[in-house]
């Protein structure tokens, strides 16, 4: 069994790939299912957002030589994507370098906004869905609850969660340098996840006085209204609403858009040229991209916030290199636990074989004690046999082993049976001091 990761994200892939490969709400269950049915995995997950698709897997060596080539092919034809398209933006991660890549993900480490919160709770919501769908057994449950914890310590200790930047706060940030004022603002925003409530925060920060929230659930846009002095929309009447909007954001997991270029323009029609700032942190994106070309229009995506993304990187990159060697110290401790065990599963074989032989030593003296031989003769015969039978197997071996093997089994039996310094055990040349029987 292999640990094996395999992904793009915003560092190796351009958004409109991203949004290829991402997957729907609606269509998540099923490509897991389908994920966790490959021959091959023996564990599986799926994290899949804004900026990341990622495959997670124990992958069993026995049924595959070529593992991640199976999972890069079998993510590609999910999406219904050639393999060649995807295949300069694809990272693969074995082993230790899994580990790191969790821990490093969980933290927000390895973010387009470095240290943003949200990650970890996707990630959390992949496990959980994970092993919902039993996908998760003990090596990618220890993994993901490691990840979890660490992500924790690395919060509480570093100042990578100080004043906490997301992509909803790069969103607002560029607003205000595009809007000086922003307080007789209009706020259009679309979706009633996080990332729109994070807006809406940051929003009612900086002083927009109206805001109006549309979502597929309208109960759902209405809680946000009621917190923020709003008012709530259905995604039917958007078109309706859009020339309102001082500012319009959107984020939500349709698979398509929920803006088109022709709404956008009757907009600005009836607008009068006032610009309208309009922000898609979706991935697919909501607002379709064509409406970039109309004129009084400022569209961005996330992939546009590179400045404020440049700004926090320099700001954190004293608390990232302390997080990073946070990370460092505690990989090991999933790979240690890890490996305790395979040594588990050894010693509980070696411990059953040598009660095996305990308990046919015992029937065999007390078959004889019942024949009424003498029990002093008895116990040391017993004691004789049980030691001939404990030590025949790993003695046997040594005896066997020539050249190189028997010098790398000594060192470790030395060890095993805390025999001290290692003797030596190469024969002496004749002597006085050995004298060698002469035929």
């Amino acid at each position: 069994m292999s640990l094996l990761t395999v992904g793009l994200n915003h560092n190796t892939a351009a958004l409109s790939i991203r949004e290829a490969v991402a997957f729907p709400a609606d269509q998540f269950a099923s490509a897991l299912d389908d994920f966790l049915r490959l021959p091959q995995i023996r564990e599986g997950a799926i994290l899949s957002t804004c900026n990341r698709t990622e495959l997670y897997a124990i992958i069993d060596d026995e049924l595959t030589t070529d593992d991640d080539a199976g999972l890069r092919a079998w993510l590609a034809a999910q999406r219904g994507l050639e393999l060649a398209t995807l295949q300069d933006c694809f990272y693969i991660h074995h082993g230790r370098e899994v580990v790191r890549h969790s821990l490093c993900v969980a933290a927000g480490l390895d973010s387009m906004i470095l240290g943003e919160p949200q990650i970890l709770g996707q990630m959390k919501d992949a496990y959980r869905t994970a092993q919902a769908a039993r996908g998760t057994g003990t090596l990618l449950t220890r993994l993901f609850e490691h990840s979890f914890t660490v992500a924790k310590s690395v919060r509480s200790q570093t100042e990578i969660g100080a004043s906490p930047v997301s992509v909803a706060y790069a969103g607002v940030s560029l607003a205000r340098q595009i809007f000086t004022d922003v307080s007789e603002s209009c706020a259009l925003m679309i979706g009633a996840g996080d990332t729109i409530e994070l807006t809406a925060r940051y929003l009612a920060e900086i002083g927009v006085s109206r805001m109006i929230f549309a979502n597929r659930s309208l109960d759902k846009a209405q809680e946000l209204a009621t917190r923020y002095h709003g008012y709530a929309l259905s995604l039917a009447d958007v078109p309706t609403h859009l020339a309102e909007a001082d500012l319009l954001i959107a984020s939500t997991a349709a698979p398509g858009h929920i803006v088109t270029a022709d709404q956008i323009k009757k907009a600005l029609r009836k607008r009068r040229r006032k610009p309208i700032f309009a922000l898609d942190l979706a991935v697919p994106r909501d607002i379709e991209p064509r409406a970039a070309t109309l004129e009084d229009l400022y569209l961005y995506t996330v992939d546009d916030l590179q400045s404020v993304i440049d700004d926090n990187k320099r700001s954190r990159q004293a608390a990232a290199q302390a997080a990073h060697a946070i990370i460092d110290q505690r990989i090991d401790e999933y790979l240690e636990w890890v490996d305790s065990r395979q040594a588990t599963a050894t010693i509980r074989e070696i411990r059953a074989d040598a009660e095996a032989k305990r308990d046919r030593a015992v029937a065999g003296a007390r078959r004889r004690l019942a024949r009424g031989e003498d029990a002093d003769t008895v116990m040391a015969d017993m004691a004789r046999i049980l030691t001939n039978k404990l030590m025949h197997e790993p003695t046997a071996t040594l005896r066997k082993a020539v050249g190189a093997r028997q010098q790398r089994l000594l060192g470790p039996a030395r060890e095993l049976f805390e025999l001290g310094d290692e003797a030596d055990d190469t024969p002496s040349a004749p002597g006085p001091d050995n004298p060698r029987e002469t035929r």
